[in-house]
């Protein structure tokens, strides 16, 4: 027997923008980007292939974007709130000369929402100039902070970078590489970082490689990317992933390979293979859209439901419903298409068409999903509000049956890694069961792909404690020692 189904009558506006969301709240829950890292060393055009690099990685993070050149005397720079488009020109390109820099766009989990936190960060210190631009989150940054500011150091930023810069600041080693060694011994979290003065470009990893960081050849220029879909933007080849625990230098006497700390058991985030990264990257090796495929592959074999149509919800699920779709051999079919040119609009329509506002960014299409059996496959639930929006999406377009299907275990726990996540309160796969959840969505049935289905859909590492990457967002084995969660709320995951 059919569940009954109904659909709950909720507002989905109250702020002042058409699509905002409820009170503030982004009508997508979606978890946030983290952020994305750029650098070249040793081309004449180090920022035009920044600009590029940075249009690659900008799912990444969308709030700023900055651009550091050195011309081995001295740095420029320009950092600005917005798109990569919006904040660069061909002008400002050509002011920024140089043939070594580092860029940066940014999703604020830690920090301000504000130009003193766009990175790269510059800063003066007694060995020179030195910018700094990171992807991840420290998650000691806070007890680092309060000790440096008892000894006398005064913050400008509220960003977690600015700790790393401190220690280097107040190393007792004037070369360079060995402050930076020291800098990054002291801290714990995820992160992959650029540093660049006017005589080096740094680039380093930490001992977990939770966030991904790759490492390209452009001619004989040498490239950086959080993402390889960077190295694609620009013509480079790829190399090699950096490794956890590496610290790769860059000077006028070549590339060193060194290390600042043992590599530990490998644990790069999942929901880089899940959500975050793009389809067309690669993460050790492993391309994320075949990865994703084998999920929704998975996810057939664990949870078949006889149906009509398979649908996924764009973007980051599409191809775990084609791998769905291929299983089962149910159709695919574009039941679902996002606008992809929406912002925020000063539209003030009557309070019935504001309901409405979800149809703004993503529509069903009625032709194909009337009077059908849908599957609906997303990658993720975070608090439920999404996931309920788009199965009644479906129902209102006629879809006779909308069954979930979920390409990842049940998001449990917040991320302290770099990545934007509720509380655990306001986690519903913390709170609720997959029967809750089902009924507090909308949905005819619901299932996820089990840990066990995702690590072998991934395949990376085998033999590795959860096949190499961290799961902790699903089953609480964090990697490193995490601060409790109400000391840590206003910091649990987050990108500077």
């Amino acid at each position: 027997m059919p569940h009954a189904i109904k659909r709950p009558a909720e507002p989905l506006w109250s702020g002042d923008f058409y699509n905002e969301g409820i009170n503030g709240e982004n009508l997508f829950d979606k978890l946030k980007e983290e952020c994305g890292v750029f650098g070249v060393y040793g081309h004449p055009e180090a920022s035009h292939l920044c600009y590029y690099g940075l249009h690659a990685l900008q799912h990444r993070g969308q709030e700023s974007g900055g651009i550091c050149v050195t011309d081995g005397d001295q740095f420029h720079y320009h950092r600005g709130m917005g798109l990569v488009k919006e904040v660069f020109d061909n002008d400002r390109l050509v002011s920024l000369k140089g043939p070594v820099a580092i860029a940066h766009v940014r999703y604020s989990t830690s920090g301000e929402s504000k130009l003193a936190n766009a990175q790269p960060l510059v800063f003066k210190y007694r060995e020179g100039d030195l910018a700094v631009a990171t992807n991840g989150n420290i998650v000691n940054a806070p007890e680092i902070r309060k000790e440096l500011e008892r000894q006398g150091s005064i913050f400008q930023t509220s960003s977690d970078t600015e700790v790393v810069a401190h220690l280097i600041a107040r190393s007792k080693h004037n070369d360079i590489v060995e402050a930076v060694r020291e800098a990054l011994v002291a801290l714990n979290g995820a992160y992959a970082f650029l540093f660049m003065t006017n005589g080096k470009l740094i680039a380093a990893r930490d001992p977990h490689g939770l966030r991904p960081f790759v490492l390209g050849r452009l001619g004989e220029a040498w490239v950086f990317a959080s993402e390889t879909c960077a190295f694609d933007a620009i013509g480079a080849d790829y190399v090699r992933d950096i490794e956890p625990g590496e610290l790769l230098v860059l000077d006028e006497g070549g590339l060193k390979e060194e290390r600042f700390a043992a590599p530990q058991k490998r644990a790069v985030c999942a929901m880089e293979y899940i959500y975050f990264s793009r389809p067309d990257s690669d993460i050790d090796a492993v391309n994320v859209h075949s990865a994703r495929k084998r999920m929704g592959r998975q996810l057939a074999m664990e949870s078949f439901v006889d149906a009509d149509i398979v649908t996924g919800v764009p973007d980051s699920s599409i191809s775990a419903a084609i791998g769905y779709a291929e299983q089962t051999g149910i159709p695919y079919e574009l039941g679902l298409i996002k606008n992809r040119y929406t912002g925020r609009t000063f539209i003030q329509p009557s309070q019935e068409l504001r309901e409405q506002g979800v149809k703004m960014k993503l529509s069903a299409v009625r032709k194909v999903v009337e009077g059908k059996r849908v599957v609906m496959i997303d990658d993720s639930i975070v608090r439920g509000t999404t996931s309920l929006r788009i199965v009644n999406l479906l129902r209102e377009a006629g879809a006779k049956e909308v069954h979930v299907r979920i390409s990842s275990p049940p998001f449990k726990n917040p991320c302290f890694y770099g990545i934007d996540t509720p509380s655990r309160k306001e986690l519903i796969g913390s709170q609720k069961s997959v029967e809750e959840i089902r009924k507090a969505i909308n949905a005819d049935s619901l299932h996820f792909l089990s840990k066990e289905g995702l690590i072998e859909s991934i395949g990376r590492l085998q033999g590795e404690p959860h096949g190499g990457h961290c799961t902790a967002c699903f089953d609480n084995i964090y990697p490193t020692p995490v601060p409790d969660e109400e000391a840590a709320a206003a910091a649990c995951g987050g990108c500077d």
